[in-house]
């Protein structure tokens, strides 16, 4: 193998990786790449804190369009605890509960999920 053959390899090789390159930035430019968004373009999903329930689940905190959803992920499928939570303006401001709602019925089920429950209630009284 001479020079000229390593250098036509080398050479070769920089050209298919700058086409590579080229179409990954146009496919992102263009929007043809799935789940990919431009840094200027108006975001309108995104998590707002995941916290660890125990080794299996996860509780996420999601804003889409001003509206928070908590999820419990993990086992077979996800669990929507709770839908429809006005966020808030900025992250350290906490909105005030409405105190004439009435309290929702106790839930019963797998331990984990009552746990959850006893969470998710401590938490809203915190934001009160």
């Amino acid at each position: 193998m001479d020079f000229s053959e390593i250098f036509r390899f080398v050479a070769a090789l920089a050209f298919i990786l700058g086409l590579i390159g080229l179409c990954a930035m146009l496919a992102k430019r263009f929007g043809l790449a799935p789940g990919v968004t431009s840094a200027g373009s108006n975001r309108r999903v995104g998590i707002v804190e995941v916290r660890p329930v125990d080794a299996k689940h996860r509780l996420l905190l999601i804003r889409r369009d001003g509206k928070e959803h908590l999820i419990l992920m993990g086992g077979e499928h996800p669990l929507l605890i709770e839908s429809g939570i006005d966020a808030p303006e900025e992250p350290a401001a906490m909105p005030a509960a409405n105190k004439d709602k009435s309290p929702r019925p106790a839930f019963t089920g797998p331990a984990h999920i009552v746990q959850l429950q006893r969470f998710v209630e401590y938490i809203k009284e915190r934001r009160a």
